[in-house]
């Protein structure tokens, strides 16, 4: 379905060498330096040969939006018509979403992935699975063949934007009831109960937190589906739009595209593509720790350190947009900053 090259270590000792002799302490720029080397590694291999002076100039945030059939009962503060109602905002540019690609530099797309109502919304993408998925703690979320479809169609999506330079992608999601579906991957993947996956999400209240948790956990009594089987398991409890973020990573990682994760929904979407390619790893970009319980086990899932820790649990892409500068910048420092040589510097500093 996806062919995924692990990164090559030929050029880690360079880069390495370019890191290390810069005028700074070793280690000294800390995750910057983690980062820088993931970095030129990618776009090093897809080059075939070391680069020299990589950067990011293209970089797309896509958001995809779907509604979920668990949202009917009564696990999140909002109903479902308020996935749409979202969509219009970013369609005429007003969520935080807009804001911060704007601010930044991103091209953002949004795609209706599955809401209940289609619409036409102009300038959101229409790649619908479905009017929304099923009540997966009755039955399953979706087919097999929707997860193939969603795949396909992402699939499509990057090379669209691979082919109009995108050298960077992150992802955003919209969809009441979609940490649940979420925390529903996130105990199946994990094989652990509920209670350890199911969050507050927008920030319901006790009763309803208790039920959301009990819910899961039918569902998750009900379907039993192996650890090991990722495309039975988005089937069994996946939304739209977490398929088709999971497909995107799968098909921006077979391009040798740098992926910015975002928060709990999106990290969900990760587990799933690597179960399903585990070289897909080496391609991630860990945005930020969200305040949704559960994403920091998820994180340790991935042995994975955020880039940022802002306690953001809006979704949307909003902590992978955030996270721009600091890529940019790991590259600026590898790309521009003097070495000891050209400094003229002969006194090295330690790295105590």
């Amino acid at each position: 379905m996806f062919s995924v090259s692990p990164l090559s270590a030929q050029f880690e000792s360079d880069i390495l060498t370019i890191i290390n002799s810069k005028t700074k302490p070793l280690g000294a720029l800390g995750q910057l330096e983690d980062l820088a080397k993931q970095l030129v590694k990618i776009k090093s291999q897809s080059a075939g040969v070391l680069k020299t002076k990589p950067t990011i100039s293209h970089p797309h945030m896509l958001v995809f939006a779907g509604d979920h059939g668990i949202a009917e009962y009564g696990v999140s503060i909002a109903p479902s018509a308020v996935t749409e109602q979202m969509v219009a905002n970013f369609a005429s540019g007003g969520a935080a979403i807009n804001v911060f690609t704007r601010q930044l530099g991103w091209q953002l797309d949004v795609i209706d992935a599955g809401i209940i109502n289609e619409t036409n919304f102009e300038g959101v993408g229409n790649q619908r699975l479905g009017a929304g998925t099923k009540p997966f703690h009755l039955e399953s979320a979706m087919s097999l063949a929707d997860v193939k479809l969603g795949f396909a169609l992402a699939r499509k999506l990057i090379q669209e934007k691979y082919d109009n330079g995108c050298d960077l992608i992150a992802f955003g999601e919209m969809g009441i009831g979609n940490t649940s579906s979420a925390s529903a991957i996130m105990s199946a993947v994990m094989n652990i109960p509920a209670v350890e996956s199911v969050g507050k999400g927008t920030g319901i209240d006790q009763a309803t937190f208790v039920k959301k948790q009990q819910l899961i956990q039918q569902a998750l009594d009900f379907h039993q589906v192996p650890n090991d089987q990722a495309l039975e398991i988005l089937a069994a409890y996946g939304g739209f739009e977490i398929v088709q973020i999971c497909g995107a990573m799968l098909a921006a990682a077979e391009l040798n595209i740098p992926i910015v994760v975002d928060g709990f929904i999106c990290t969900a979407a990760a587990m799933i593509a690597k179960l399903v390619q585990p070289n897909v790893q080496d391609y991630f970009i860990f945005a930020h720790c969200s305040g949704e319980q559960g994403h920091e086990k998820m994180l340790e899932w991935f042995n994975a350190k955020p880039l940022l820790q802002l306690e953001l649990r809006l979704g949307e892409g909003t902590g992978a947009a955030l996270t721009l500068p600091l890529i940019q910048s790991s590259l600026a420092f590898y790309n521009d900053m003097a070495s000891f040589a050209e400094a003229n510097v002969v006194d090295v500093v330690s790295d105590k």
